[in-house]
Parts: structure tokens; C-alpha cells; sequence
């Protein structure tokens, strides 16, 4: 059996968008017919560029290639022109490949894909969510209000959820880390005390950042934070100044969280190595695939740490999550987003019940791509999946950023 065929698909959830502003999904055949699913959280380029960078790693390491060989079409991939260091777009490319492979590898042997990776560890699988407006909620208004995000952080516990996250620290830049503005600590507290009066110890409260902060900043943020209890703290510095995220871990009593933009074992091992983070949150369509985050897992486990898969992108990633997550004896949870287009674009094969994922059983990632559905939502803007503003925190008029793809309000 050899990889023989790539196709990619470019698909944009209708709104609210939740999960950005596009999704690539891939689709690789063998040469006996067994075709495979998956997806790449890559967005530093475009995504016509992107797809140009998929063909190009799928042609020169592992067309006609044995899809067990997943190690030695990795070492390709990462040793790619002479580098043999993390390359965030290669892979990216890469990881949704990779993902395919497994997804072949398990319809040819007509088992689950965690079945490949050592079993079923976990039967169940706790669920988060971030907090979303509720249909009466204004979209505007939603994300600067404790009082709608409380409500809609009970209506999470009430379907079953026992985490919920939210950001309501500020602008991420482009100017990196910045010290917040006294406004967005004071909205962060009282977002913290409504969620936690509205939940009570039912629910985990996950503090979301996005590495906007300088080491300071995030210091003063996180010790404001800590008389709720949050059960982390999302990437409080920009993710490559892992020394100082370790500072930050060592001066908050919150455990820190990070990992989304990360890729490889080597990134990882630094972050445990340092000290900087007890909780890895990898985006497995970015970081290299599930087979390295396998090794990641393994690496976290040796550091007592836990491993918490990101997801802000579609359903064939979080298949790809949620069967790395019933393998590993460390997982902590994993991110999901419930809209009808996640749940349409995989036949309703994977659901969260009462709060919790159970791992599919059926042959690979367990799922069917309806593709005539991804094919029929093109994307058709010219922003990238995420997007940063420009603009620097403000100070004097406070800050209401929604994000890196914000939904449009339909009320405005």
C-alpha cells in the first residue's frame, strides 16, 4: 500500500464562524483505494499559499510512500531543506497529512486509530468549551460583559460541561507582550467572580490569553486571578519566551497552560524542561501529528505534567485530538466547539454528551467527511485563519477585542 493521491479542500464555516475563518481539510488515497481524512491548522500564510505548501510536502516526502512509515516521513518533513528544527508552516502541512495516514492505517486494519497507539486508555473524555453568546445575548456586548458570560457559563454546566474558558484580558498585537491596561485586569476579576457565583465549584473556570502579555503584566494579571481558583492560565506571554513564562509560573498560583502555537517534541521539551507550564494544549493539525504528540505525551508524563489538545479549528482535527486523547494516560481534557457545521461536516460521528467525548470505535479517526458539504462552503475573503490587530492596547479608552476571527453581530 503506497500514498498515491492528494486533495485539499478549503472550507469556511457559515457564521457565526466559530473555530476561525477557514478550515483545510485533506484527503489522500492509496493506490488500493483507501482514502484518509485530514486537517491543517496552518494560517501563518494564506491559504492558497497554504495549499501550494500541503502539495509540496505530500509530493517531496511521501508520495509513494508506505503510510506506515510515519517516522521516517516526519524526519523528511522536518529535516527539509537542511533545517531539522521546528518550521511552523512545513509542519503544519505535514501534521494534516500525518493525520490522514493514521486515518488509512486504521481503515485498512479496520480498527480506531488509538487502537495503533496503544489502546484505549480512557473510555470517557472530559470536555471544555469556551463561552459563547446565547442566541437573546447582543454579539457586541457579549464579550466585555461578566454578567452574559456568567449566564452562558451556566447554560454550559447545565448541558453537562464541567470547564469552561474565556478571554476577556485585552488585544492581542503585534507589538508582543504589553503590561494590560488597569481596566482589563479589573474586567478579568470581575468576569472570574461572576462565572464563579454562576458555577459554583460545578465547573472549572479556564483563563484564556493569548500570549499578550509582558512577564510583569502577566504576573500582576495572574495574582488578581488567583482568589477564584482558575484551573490555568492560558499562555500569558508570547510563546517563545519560555524563560519568562517560567517566571510568570513561578509567581502565579494558577497552573500555566501553553502550547497552541507550538510544534515538535523540541518546542515542548523546552517548555517542560523550564518549568514554564504543567499543562500542554498542542493543535495536533500544526504540531506535528499525532504520532509526536504521542511523544510529547510521553515526555509531559516523565514531568508530571497533563495534556489538554487546543482546538479553534474543525471536526477532523478534534478526531484527531480526541483519539491521541483515549490513548494517553495523562490527558487532562479536551477543547470542542458544538456548532451544526462541525457536526454536519462529520455526520454527527463524534458528539460531547453530558459533558464528556467517548472515542469512537469505528475504523480510523472513527468519522465521515461529508465532502460535498466542505466543498459547497468555499472561502472566498482574503484575512487568514487568525489575525492579530495592529492597533496597541489603549489605555485610556479600554479594550473590547473579540478575538482573531470575530463573528459578525447580527443585530448591528
Amino acid at each position: 500500500m503506497k500514498l498515491s493521491d492528494l486533495d485539499v479542500i478549503v472550507t469556511a464555516p457559515p457564521a457565526p464562524g466559530w473555530g476561525g475563518r477557514y478550515w483545510i481539510l485533506v484527503k489522500v488515497t492509496t493506490d488500493t483505494g483507501i482514502t484518509g481524512w485530514g486537517e491543517c491548522y496552518a494560517s501563518s500564510v494564506g491559504p492558497e499559499a497554504m495549499t501550494h505548501v500541503i502539495r509540496d510536502v505530500f509530493g517531496r516526502h511521501m508520495a509513494g510512500e508506505n503510510p506506515e512509515n510515519i517516522e521516517l516521513m516526519f524526519r523528511r518533513a522536518y529535516s527539509s531543506g537542511f533545517t531539522q528544527r521546528p518550521d511552523l508552516t512545513v509542519m503544519g502541512a505535514f501534521s494534516g497529512l500525518e493525520i490522514a495516514c493514521w486515518d488509512i492505517l486504521g481503515k485498512d486494519r479496520d480498527r480506531p486509530v488509538h487502537a495503533l497507539l496503544g489502546g484505549r486508555m480512557n473510555d470517557r473524555i472530559r470536555a471544555y468549551t469556551y463561552l459563547y453568546p446565547l442566541p437573546h445575548h447582543r454579539m457586541s456586548e457579549f464579550w466585555i460583559s461578566p454578567e452574559m458570560n456568567a449566564e452562558a457559563a451556566a447554560d454550559c454546566v447545565a448541558r453537562g460541561y464541567t470547564a469552561v474558558k474565556f478571554d476577556p484580558a485585552g488585544p492581542y498585537t503585534i507589538r508582543g507582550g504589553h503590561m494590560p491596561a488597569m481596566s482589563d485586569i479589573t474586567r478579568s476579576v470581575a468576569f472570574c467572580r461572576a462565572i464563579r457565583e454562576a458555577v459554583g465549584d460545578r465547573a472549572d473556570l479556564l483563563f484564556g490569553t493569548h500570549g499578550q502579555f509582558n512577564t510583569g503584566g502577566a504576573i500582576r494579571l495572574g495574582q488578581a486571578l488567583e482568589p477564584y481558583s482558575p484551573l490555568w492560565y492560558e499562555e500569558p506571554t508570547p510563546p517563545d519566551n519560555i524563560e519568562d513564562m517560567a517566571r510568570v509560573a513561578r509567581n502565579v498560583r494558577i497552573p500555566v497552560a501553553t502550547g497552541e502555537r507550538m510544534t515538535t517534541k523540541s518546542e515542548f521539551a523546552a517548555v517542560l524542561r523550564a518549568g514554564a507550564a504543567e499543562i500542554l494544549q498542542p493543535a495536533l493539525g500544526r504540531a506535528g501529528g499525532i504520532w509526536e504528540m504521542k511523544k510529547v505525551a510521553a515526555m509531559a508524563e516523565a514531568f508530571n505534567a497533563q495534556m489538554a489538545p487546543h482546538l479553534y479549528a474543525g471536526p477532523v482535527e478534534w478526531a484527531a485530538n480526541i483519539h491521541l486523547a483515549a490513548s494517553i494516560p495523562n490527558i487532562l481534557m479536551c477543547e470542542t466547539i458544538e456548532t451544526e457545521f462541525h457536526d454536519r461536516l462529520i455526520r454527527g460521528a463524534i458528539r460531547v454528551e453530558d459533558g464528556h467525548i467517548t472515542p469512537p470505535s469505528a475504523p480510523g479517526l472513527g468519522i465521515e467527511v461529508d465532502e460535498a458539504l466542505a466543498r459547497a462552503h468555499p472561502f472566498t475573503g482574503d484575512g487568514l485563519h487568525l489575525q492579530m490587530q495592529e492597533a496597541p492596547c489603549d489605555y485610556a479608552k479600554g479594550n473590547a477585542f473579540q478575538g482573531g476571527a470575530p463573528a459578525p453581530d447580527p443585530e448591528a
